[in-house]
């Protein structure tokens, strides 16, 4: 009755380590907005890791339409996880009009790969955006270090980076063994990813406006 038995696992995999992660994250908020979205996008790559595992682990005993609508929720989330990484990398790295931009730019990344995905459902869409999503995480936090040095955003930067090399590998289309494809190596070193946005997302804080003396 299961199609892709790896491909369900390392999913489920995902879902634990996500969602424990998250849920940490979520305790460990203490008022601050950078972790409230980054516990946002925990929780959207939970909830679309385990409707992707269902959706490829089931395949045969759902209907068409039952697919076709976890797949569609699937993409979406992953959407909403990108958007909240990208607002909260800004909250923690930017302010005034330029967080008022970036917040911006996030929100229309995920309206327009919304609009997108919903008439089309390869993959590849959805690591595109992924892509997008991760340059801009990289960019704010590449400011931000050099800027600053502070340890966050060199965490922030090591997640991207394993993100890219997974990404690399979902795209390349490269199978281990017959029993283990691509999606599932990309599930393996994204949840190598995790911990990383982890420990840098929980050591963010939202920057403030530097007070002017008179």
């Amino acid at each position: 009755m299961i199609e892709e038995p790896m491909t369900l696992f390392t999913d489920y995999v995902m879902v634990g380590v996500a969602g424990w992660l998250g849920f940490r994250l979520f305790v460990a908020r203490d008022g601050q907005a950078a972790r409230s979205y980054w516990t946002l996008a925990f929780a959207a790559v939970t909830f679309g890791a385990a409707l992707g595992g269902t959706s490829h682990g089931f395949a045969k005993v759902m209907d068409q339409d039952t697919l076709q609508w976890v797949w569609k929720v699937t993409v979406l989330a992953i959407g909403i996880g990108s958007f909240g990484m990208v607002a909260g990398s800004a909250m923690a790295v930017t302010v005034g009009l330029s967080r008022r931009l970036w917040l911006a730019i996030a929100a229309v990344e995920f309206a327009l790969y919304a609009w997108w995905i919903l008439d089309r459902d390869d993959f590849i869409y959805v690591i595109a955006d992924s892509g997008f999503a991760m340059a801009l995480v990289g960019a704010l936090h590449a400011g931000s270090a050099m800027r600053g040095h502070d340890r966050a955003s060199y965490w922030m930067l090591g997640g991207v980076g394993v993100s890219v090399l997974a990404a690399g590998a979902q795209a390349s289309g490269f199978d281990l063994h017959r029993n283990f494809n691509h999606n599932d190596l990309y599930h393996v070193i994204q949840i190598a990813a995790m911990p990383l946005f982890y420990v840098g997302a929980r050591a963010l804080r939202d920057r403030v406006s530097p007070v002017k003396l008179a």
